[in-house]
């Protein structure tokens, strides 16, 4: 596939209301075709074909035996992630799949090792990493733009439906918020300011397994300290914050898919404070997932094996802290992991 034009085939795995979303992005990227949806339920299959237009539909075997997949989206629930993944690998597929990638650090270790084994690319479907704001304002901070990092605060809250079943809160279904929206406050920081040195959480956890609210205080590299807050009980505006010796910056919510970040440089004696909207340096596509399409296939053109944006070390740091994390407020590890 290195160096061709050709459009680029997906499969797609579990046609739910995450891979709704990317299919409908997928639409909007010249270069990519939806070739073959897959489900346990051939009705449900067909519907999603029907409706984001996929050239046919089946069940999970025949997406990853289609000849014209090159590649397969995962949007199942997490506890099925690590399977699904394994298969298509082996079957010869690349994947993005779903974030997060597995319930632990571990069986990270393997999918990425069964890729290498397989010469597959292997990516967590972490978007926000290829949004073009989340970029240009990292860039702009290891440039000194901005000033020096000093503090860093990122919120994700929504409440949850109140049904134990519902997989946010399914201890069997890999229920609770830190892997299913804690992990983008901690990307985050991760991407602004470097690999945390120390995480300390404390949370409230019901049924053992299942995290339902966290916060955690995080010290980062040129003692940069950061705020982070994630939980499934409470709504909240969803920003964040990043406080520099030279002003701040401001990422509306949602912080996690935004359309642009203010920097508020700090005032003269006598003066405003003076407000520059940063707009993103390339379109937004769609909702977001499109960036993350496009970034795919540069992937797939280029031969690599893994993204730059969201790397195998990445990936396995943030499943390390969140892994940490959890023990830390008391959850127990999910019983499917």
């Amino acid at each position: 596939m290195t160096g061709t034009t050709a459009r680029i085939g997906w499969g797609i795995l579990a046609p739910g209301k995450i891979s709704a979303l990317f299919a409908t992005d997928l639409a909007v990227v010249p270069d990519a075709r939806l070739v073959h949806v897959g489900s346990r339920t051939p009705e449900r299959a067909a519907a999603f074909a029907e409706r984001h237009g996929a050239e046919r539909y089946g069940d999970q075997d025949a997406v990853l035996a289609d000849p014209d997949v090159d590649v397969v989206y995962i949007g199942s629930p997490h506890v099925a992630h690590a399977a699904q993944v394994r298969r298509a690998l082996e079957a010869g597929k690349h994947v993005l799949c779903e974030k997060p990638l597995t319930l632990d650090r571990a069986s990270a270790e393997q999918l990425f090792a069964t890729a290498r084994a397989n010469d597959r690319f292997l990516m967590e479907a972490m978007w926000s990493a290829c949004n073009p704001v989340w970029r240009d304002l990292a860039r702009r901070l290891r440039a000194g733009e901005l000033g020096t990092p000093r503090h860093l605060s990122a919120e994700f809250h929504f409440t949850a439906p109140a049904d134990p079943t519902h997989r946010l809160l399914d201890p069997a279904l890999g229920g609770g918020a830190m892997h299913d929206i804690g992990l983008y406050p901690l990307t985050f920081a991760h991407l602004m300011l470097g690999e945390a040195l120390e995480l300390r959480a404390v949370g409230t956890v019901v049924d053992r397994h299942v995290d339902l609210d966290v916060a955690i205080s995080g010290r980062y590299p040129g003692d940069t300290y950061a705020t982070l807050t994630a939980g499934l009980t409470s709504q909240s505006a969803n920003r964040a914050r990043i406080t520099t010796d030279a002003g701040w910056v401001e990422v509306p919510g949602d912080f996690h898919a935004p359309s642009s970040f203010t920097f508020n440089a700090l005032a003269k004696r006598g003066q405003p404070v003076r407000r520059v909207v940063h707009e993103p340096p390339e379109p937004i596509l769609g909702a977001g997932y499109g960036n993350e399409i496009a970034h795919v296939h540069d992937c797939l053109r280029s031969g690599l094996r893994e993204s730059p944006w969201a790397p195998a070390a990445q990936t396995l740091t943030i499943l390390g802290q969140i892994e940490d994390i959890r023990v830390q407020v008391g959850a127990s590890p999910h019983p499917a992991a």
